[in-house]
């Protein structure tokens, strides 16, 4: 496509800034809702902050010829949560991030160096579309439970529906079809930034609920907390603080159950990496796969990721949104990017702005994260399309892998934990692996026609060649 600005170019000062906030507001919403999701007194502006440090580690790799801003990644929740679940206390749950993205980061570093030495062949035989497409789906899927648990908040027990559950669901409703109205029938801006205008419609209608609940007295309409603003946290509250009084506690076991719960996600996010890189390169002209190359985009995201989780506890990944606000306003700058992760950190440390994030109700980002889950989900499917699902063996894998992702199989080894996607990754790699030794099954033949469609045809031939005669 025909740049507006081209990777080397720099726009004018003004233009930067304007040019920054769009790539933040672009990635903002995603990026803060991780941290909101996993909950556990993780800080929003703490993950902004990871953010922006580890989009600069990712510019420095690939010696800014990449144009891509990387987010806190919504494939590690599932991994997130079972750091926490494990720990024995919080201060370790916040080492168990940190030693996660270590983990997730040397996934990739240590791809890069195979990468640099031997190509990429190995990899595709490894995790075909067979495999990495159902796998990315399980992801969303695994996930659903929380976007619906949240879109329910506010109900009884059960989801036995309250007045104030009533409520939420109707701000939770109200922000889902907002970004889905601006997705589909929204113009450019509104198209590129669909879950902040959600984000903002839900937020407004649950305020309008609190302020009438407050002048009457009526506590179930008051959907948001607005306490957080007497106690404000001027400065990021970052993980490797936390972090560093758990060291005492920490068991093997637990190191031992972070590292299933990391690695196994770190190989399928890869495959994402790919698909960015491979969109980014059509999108800018270029192919980054050679130019700065795999191996640096790997390692720019993976030593990112380890930078971003060591500030915020979320480790980051190329975002989707950054590459299409990139498609979108035809601007491939990197400088624009750079400009975008300096005020990423600096708005982290603004407080009543990033407090004002920490009271968006859950049932609002219910309703978020519902289209959320479901572009993972989703995305993961459509690397399928091109998957012959009339092969039994390529069947058998995608089955696989769903049926053991959805049925929730999860398997412990004593205090160690295979999550859902841990097992249906592996299940489906040792799948494929049996079953693609089978060569392609031969195309069924074409049925012969009914014996009254050919007895038919046979007297329309005769009809013709009566009236030849």
């Amino acid at each position: 496509m025909k740049l507006a600005y081209d990777i080397k170019d720099k726009p004018k000062a003004g233009q930067l800034i304007i040019f920054a906030f769009q790539q933040l507001l672009a990635i903002l919403a995603a990026t803060i809702a991780v941290p909101s999701i996993v909950g556990n007194g993780m800080s929003q502006s703490a993950a902004l902050f990871g953010a922006g440090v580890g989009t600069l580690v990712y510019l420095l790799f690939t010696k800014c010829k990449s144009p891509v801003f990387l987010g806190s990644s919504f494939a590690f929740i599932g991994s997130m949560f079972a750091a926490f679940a494990g720990a024995s206390s919080m201060n370790v749950g916040y080492l168990g991030l940190i030693f996660g993205a270590i983990f997730a980061g040397l996934v990739y570093v240590v791809i890069a160096l195979v990468v640099k030495a031997a190509g990429v062949a190995w990899i595709n035989k490894l995790m075909p579309a067979v495999v990495i497409g159902p796998t990315v789906a399980i992801i969303g899927l695994s996930l659903a439970g929380n976007a619906i648990g949240d879109m329910l908040k506010y109900t009884g027990e059960g989801f036995v529906m309250t007045a104030k559950g009533a409520v939420g669901f109707i701000c939770a409703l109200i922000t889902l079809f907002t970004v889905m109205i601006c997705s589909v029938f929204g113009k450019k801006m509104s198209r590129l930034i669909p879950f902040i205008i959600g984000i903002a419609a839900g937020y407004l209608v649950a305020t309008c609920f609190t302020l009438i609940g407050k002048s009457t007295g009526n506590a179930s309409l008051m959907i948001i907390d607005w306490s957080a603003f007497n106690d404000m946290q001027w400065v990021p509250t970052f993980t490797f603080l936390r972090a560093f009084k758990g060291f005492k506690y920490l068991t093997a076991p637990y190191i031992a159950t972070v590292a299933v719960a990391y690695i196994p996600v770190a190989f399928v996010v890869f495959a994402e990496h790919i698909a960015d890189h491979k969109n980014l390169s059509s999108i800018i002209g270029k192919d980054l796969l050679e130019d700065p190359g795999l191996h640096n985009t790997l390692l720019g995201d993976g030593v990112g990721s380890m930078v971003g989780a060591f500030f915020g506890g979320c480790p980051n990944t190329t975002y989707g949104e950054s590459v299409g606000c990139v498609a979108i306003t035809g601007n491939a700058s990197v400088i624009t990017i750079l400009a975008t992760a300096v005020l990423a950190i600096i708005a982290s440390f603004v407080a009543p702005f990033v407090t004002l994030l920490s009271t968006i109700p859950a049932c609002v980002m219910g309703g978020v994260c519902v289209t959320l889950y479901g572009f993972i989900a989703v995305s993961g499917l459509k690397m399928i399309q091109k998957v012959d699902l009339d092969q039994n063996k390529n069947l058998f894998v995608v089955s696989v892998i769903l049926i053991a992702g959805v049925g929730g199989m999860s398997m412990s080894f004593g205090k160690v934990k295979l999550t859902e996607v841990a097992c249906a990754l592996i299940l489906g790699i040792v799948t494929n692996l049996i079953l693609s030794r089978k060569k392609d099954d031969a195309p069924v033949e074409k049925i012969e026609a009914p014996v009254e469609e050919a007895v038919a045809e046979t007297a329309s031939e005769a009809v013709e060649a009566a009236d030849a005669e």
